[in-house]
């Protein structure tokens, strides 16, 4: 179930009226009653999941859901007992099934600072806008112009700079967000529909732990359902984008213009170079080094350094890169004694 600070649940309905809502078929049991949304693993009997590939066939047949949009294809794979709506788009009427179930809070009424703050150590400038139910902790110092969501709390000493804004965000102490940073905004998710792309709802959050830096201008995208992780004292540049989905470890360092896509996992104490992009659902191990510009299609074992693109050990892209060359001079050299 998403966080009922950050998002309204809608009332329920039957997965009839859904159905009939999305122009899918009901295969069976269509009295029964959904409240949530789900992915296929989760473990909410009263939410509504979907498969939208072949990989997630296991997942599917030991799904607890208590609906599943499938492919017609798919129906004899659910588990007795789900109940099935038949679809050749299934994530995107489970996109749009979303939306009937669920709501981000808006920012409809600011409040004071003294219904927020733990006492009167907390300070900020002029133009900050607070929305209901966010709270900071002692000693925390809010920059000019800066908008704090519904819901958002911060812990104790952070320093948010100027413009910058934060949503469906958990900070822990001492985080410090630099100007013009965006914590928590939607990450990026599209499904294919007959009606061209549409939007995936993210009703997951922001966490981030005790002593993280954010550079100014970086992103942190919030999950699509389950949560974005940023480790304790992990400090990250300026202008760097974060997907949603990520679990960054402790202690990690990305230097500026660094891209990470959805779903990444890190260890701790990785190392990112300026402009390295990091390809979704990657794995990176504890103590590896990414260089500069590199990109990685591939995961990244524990304390090995990934150089190039596509990224490879080092000292492999070193070999190529030098024998590469050799090539090059050999040819240049023949063609000037033939010359």
């Amino acid at each position: 179930m998403p966080d009922t600070t950050f998002f309204t649940t809608l009332p329920p309905r039957t997965v009839s009226a859904i159905a009939a809502d999305l122009g899918a078929e009901v295969i069976r049991g269509g009295e029964v009653i959904v409240s949530a949304v789900a992915p296929l693993s989760g473990k909410d009997g009263g939410a509504i999941a979907f498969m939208g590939d072949r990989k997630f066939l296991s997942a599917l047949r030991e799904t607890r859901a208590a609906c599943v949009i499938v492919h017609p294809s798919m129906v004899d794979h659910v588990p007795e007992g789900v109940a099935i709506i038949a679809s050749r788009q299934a994530q995107a009427d489970w996109a749009r099934t979303s939306m009937m179930l669920h709501a981000p809070r808006r920012l409809t009424r600011s409040i004071p600072l003294s219904e927020a703050a733990e006492d009167d150590t907390v300070v900020t400038e002029p133009g900050v806008v607070i929305g209901e139910g966010a709270r900071i902790g002692r000693g925390s110092y809010i920059g000019a112009n800066t908008v704090i969501g519904p819901g958002v709390q911060i812990g104790r000493d952070c320093v948010i700079g100027s413009n910058a804004s934060l949503n469906f965000c958990l900070l822990g102490d001492r985080v410090k967000v630099y100007s013009g940073v965006r914590i928590g905004e939607s990450g990026f998710g599209a499904a294919v529909s007959r009606d061209g792309p549409i939007d995936i709802p993210q009703l997951g959050r922001v966490i981030l732990q005790d002593n993280v830096t954010i550079g100014a201008n970086s992103c942190v995208d919030r999950g699509a359902y389950d949560d974005t992780v940023i480790g304790e004292n992990t400090k990250i540049d300026n202008l760097v984008m974060i997907g949603h989905n990520c679990v960054i470890g402790r202690d990690n360092l990305m230097a500026a213009n660094t891209g990470i896509s959805g779903s990444v996992t890190t260890g701790d104490n990785v190392i990112f170079g300026g402009k390295a992009g990091i390809g979704d659902h990657i794995n990176i191990g504890e103590g590896a080094r990414v260089a500069a510009g590199a990109g990685v299609l591939a995961d990244i074992p524990p304390g090995e350094t990934w150089s190039g693109y596509p990224a490879k050990p080092l000292r492999q892209f070193l070999r190529e890169t030098v024998w590469l060359s050799k090539q090059v001079a050999h040819r240049k050299g023949s063609k000037e004694s033939q010359a």
